[in-house]
């Protein structure tokens, strides 16, 4: 099967273990005409080992904005160019989002070659629900920053998935604990697919003793994933909260009482309005 000339294949590649990369992303990086590389050395020792000589374009945070328009003619001009990260799947924390969204816009081809994920990667191991997941990427660096948007996001109720630099690690946990609860279940995942890969779950707090226990812990690249947090709803039906609805149902129609109960609690109105049809009767 030929590449499509004019177009930008969004190639993904191995987090750690080499043979995780797939036979059409091989293809594609001998095929194409040039390849735009977050590091060129690093996507250099990649090609060079698969044995693939191709010219490399450097395409980082600092210089993506630079790079569109000699991108966009090259496209223009029928080239097959590949955009790669440094490790896994390109734009999921890594560089290549203007560049995307200004082909698309243009009306140029962009095509995904999926491949290895950290995020999906952990997940599939973490033991955690995955029907619905929030992807955070990187917390802001300063603590009251991170603690900040840890506040912001301790009610959400899907999984959280978060990645976090090795010297970081040891505070984001910390601050995980702290502000969503010790016993809230959690995953660290560290190096993956790598030598030293290793994968433990326990309660946050428990992770928190654990990383602590050995400085080896601390090495490497990791994401963290911790279960939502409980539904609302299971938080509705409590004496305080039947008794609020009991007396604003004596004195307001049903949608008016639920409504003033929203305010004053700060509940969901669909678990306000189910409590209040059932002492309703």
């Amino acid at each position: 099967m030929t590449l499509e000339s004019g177009a930008l294949y969004v190639v993904a590649t191995p987090i750690g273990n080499l043979e995780d990369i797939s036979a059409r992303a091989l293809r594609v990086l001998r095929e194409v005409n040039c390849i735009a590389a977050e590091d060129t050395r690093h996507t250099g020792q990649l090609l060079r080992h698969f044995g693939i000589e191709k010219p490399l374009l450097s395409l980082h945070e600092h210089n993506e904005w630079d790079r569109l328009e000699s991108i966009v003619a090259r496209l223009r001009e029928g080239q097959t160019m590949a955009l790669v990260s440094d490790a896994g799947t390109p734009l999921i924390s890594d560089p290549g989002f203007p560049l995307v969204r200004e082909l698309r816009r243009q009306g140029l081809k962009v095509i995904p070659v999926p491949g290895p994920s950290s995020l999906l990667a952990t997940l599939s191991v973490a033991g955690l629900p995955t029907d619905r997941f929030v992807f955070e990427g990187f917390l802001p660096a300063k603590a009251a920053a991170r603690r900040d948007r840890l506040h912001a996001l301790a009610r959400e109720e899907r999984t959280l998935v978060f990645l976090e630099a090795s010297h970081r690690i040891a505070e984001m946990l910390a601050d995980l604990a702290a502000t969503f609860g010790g016993e809230r279940p959690a995953v660290v995942a560290r190096e993956l697919t790598k030598r030293f890969e290793e994968v433990h779950g326990a309660t946050l707090s428990e992770l928190v003793v654990w990383l602590d226990g050995d400085p080896n812990r601390q090495k490497g690249e990791f994401v963290l994933a911790t279960q939502g947090a409980p539904a609302v709803a299971d938080e509705v039906d409590t004496p305080d909260h039947r008794r609020l609805l009991a007396a604003l149902l004596d004195e307001l129609p049903m949608g008016r009482a639920v409504a003033v109960a929203v305010k004053a609690t700060g509940l969901k109105r669909k678990a306000l309005y189910e409590l209040a049809l059932h002492l309703s009767g």
